[in-house]
């Protein structure tokens, strides 16, 4: 991290709860704002992949680092997955800070299973940390936003639910349950001038890294091209951006991040409209939907089929 900055997007006298925040994105997150001026929570658990264990030494290095530097932060090792600890997440802020500005929604894990195999357990575990997680953290900051009249949310999602993976049904619930709440807090917290955005960050991480369906060669392989190519520091000044004055007029929107590429994502709007007053029998949704909207279908793509190329 570099000296505080006090030049371009300042951000002193905020306070922002960045969750996932010991390693990959969220760390980079962390160190961009309170290379800002923000204070900074940093929120992580310190599990594995796949949620179990914890350690709380990944958040307290970043908080470290951030002192090191001349920044404010704390270490939490809250749950963001139960409705008290999240609330205890936004207190702390409070506590140590005085108030709150900015929630980054980034704390996750993974349990990938093709879908006929997965426990439910593991479907159970993903949604309580993603999307739950994203509900209570949010949930809990809202009340303050609301008094303050003023705040922004930024969530995670990802391209496993706007488009599509294998393996990865659970996440692919989660991340767009996530983009759903989103415009949700977007519409409900606009008076309060409240902003909510998503990030879709296609950016090398524990998260991607874990991703299956491909040999041990070509993971090996898409592992080292992700490496050179993608980083979670490139993910980190589009939160800021999202975050900071400078974005108050966006809101309710989805932004994708692959390498140096952005992509600014639509959301779901009718596309093809068909009327019948003598109403609908099969046989009529068979000539006239089944075949007159058949090219209007979505086709059956993962992410590597929509993004064919590599990211620069």
């Amino acid at each position: 991290m570099s000296e505080i900055s006090t030049t371009g997007r300042d951000m002193r006298g905020k306070v922002a709860i960045v969750t996932g925040a010991g390693r990959g994105i969220g760390r980079e997150i962390a160190l961009l704002l309170a290379a800002r001026g923000a204070s900074v929570v940093v929120n992580d658990v310190g599990v594995s992949l796949d949620g179990r264990g914890e350690d709380n030494a990944p958040a307290q290095t970043v908080v470290r680092e951030i002192e090191q530097a001349g920044g404010r932060a704390v270490g939490s090792n809250a749950s963001v997955s139960a409705w008290a600890s999240a609330r205890g997440i936004v207190q702390q802020a409070l506590d140590s800070f005085g108030r709150i500005d900015y929630v980054v929604n980034n704390a996750g894990i993974l349990r990938d299973k093709i879908f006929h195999q997965m426990d439910p357990a593991d479907f159970e575990a993903v949604i309580g940390v993603h999307l739950m997680g994203t509900f209570y953290v949010s949930r809990a900051a809202a009340e303050h936003f609301r008094k303050q009249e003023s705040g922004a949310f930024v969530h995670m999602t990802s391209t496993s639910g706007l488009i599509g993976s294998i393996g990865q049904a659970n996440y692919a619930a989660a991340k767009m349950g996530i983009v759903g709440l989103s415009r949700s807090l977007a519409l409900e917290m606009q008076r309060f001038n409240v902003r909510s955005n998503c990030i879709a960050p296609s950016a090398f991480s524990r998260m991607i890294e874990s991703i299956p369906g491909a040999t041990p060669e070509e993971q090996a392989r898409n592992l080292e091209l992700r490496r050179a190519r993608t980083r979670p520091e490139q993910i980190a000044p589009i939160a800021g951006y999202l975050l900071s004055d400078a974005a108050s007029h966006i809101s309710g929107q989805i932004v994708g991040v692959r390498g140096n590429e952005l992509y600014l994502y639509s959301q779901p709007r009718p596309v093809r409209i068909l009327q019948n007053s003598e109403g609908w029998t099969e046989e009529r949704l068979r000539d006239q939907v089944g075949e007159g909207w058949k090219k209007s279908f979505v086709p059956l793509e993962r992410t590597r089929d929509v993004f064919p190329w590599q990211a620069q």
